[in-house]
Formats: C-alpha cells, sequence, structure tokens
C-alpha cells in the first residue's frame, strides 16, 4: 500500500452550523463545500489546512453512523483518512495481512472520492480510511 498524505481527519458534530462558527471565526478557516452522503446518512463541510482537509460529519439520521457515534461517544475526531492510488486494492492487500474490514470494496464518498474503511478493532482504535480519486 502506498500512502501519499492525511487526505483529511473527520470530526463528528451534532450541527456544521454550530461548529462552522469556531473553524471559521476562531481558527480563521473557510469552509468550501457542504455535501450531503444520502446512503451514509451524512452532511459533510470541509476545510483545508495546509494539503489536508477537516471534515465535518453531521448526521442527517439518527440511526446513521454519525448519530450512532454521537449518541455513544459524543462530538469529537471520528476517523483519519489517508490517500492512497486504489481503495480497492488497498483494502484487499489489507484483508490478505489479517486487517478487520468495515468495507470489503471501496464506495462512493463525498467529494467523488472512493473511500473504505478499516475497523477500529484492527488499527489501535482509530477509525481508518482510505480514499482514492
Amino acid at each position: 500500500m502506498n500512502i501519499s498524505h492525511i487526505e483529511h481527519i473527520g470530526i463528528a458534530v451534532k450541527s456544521i452550523e454550530e461548529s462552522r462558527k469556531y473553524y471559521e471565526e476562531v481558527l480563521g478557516l473557510s469552509c468550501y463545500a457542504v455535501e450531503e452522503v444520502k446512503d451514509q446518512k451524512v452532511k459533510t463541510a470541509f476545510f483545508k489546512v495546509g494539503d489536508t482537509k477537516i471534515e465535518l460529519l453531521e448526521s442527517t439520521s439518527p440511526d446513521g453512523p454519525i448519530g450512532k457515534f454521537i449518541e455513544k461517544k459524543g462530538e469529537g475526531m471520528h476517523h483519519i483518512a489517508f490517500a492512497v492510488p486504489n481503495a480497492t486494492e488497498a483494502l484487499k492487500n489489507l484483508s490478505k495481512k489479517g486487517v478487520q474490514l468495515v468495507d470489503k470494496v471501496s464506495r462512493d464518498g463525498a467529494e467523488g472520492l472512493k473511500i473504505g474503511f478499516l475497523h477500529p478493532r484492527s488499527t489501535h482504535g482509530v477509525l481508518t480510511e482510505l480514499c482514492s480519486k
């Protein structure tokens, strides 16, 4: 697997509109995109910090993954995402190495990326996402 960079850091929030104030007014960042990913029951907002992005994640349904995460753990860091040339191939290779996967093949994510998640049980407690264009 060839990781080129940290693609983004995902942060679960109850409200993007409320959370944006901190990132924009306190940190001075600009939100450049807001997008809903319907099949994942999530609304996203992106901020650029150098070559890395911050992704705010707001659940659009209490039974969605972000809604369940916030109910269990509260707001905060949800995942770290690494850029790879081919997310599906990376998932296959990691599966062969015994890594527990959330996704066996990549699926559509925000910003037109192909994404796949590694289970935190195999990553020392950190939900890890692999992304490719």
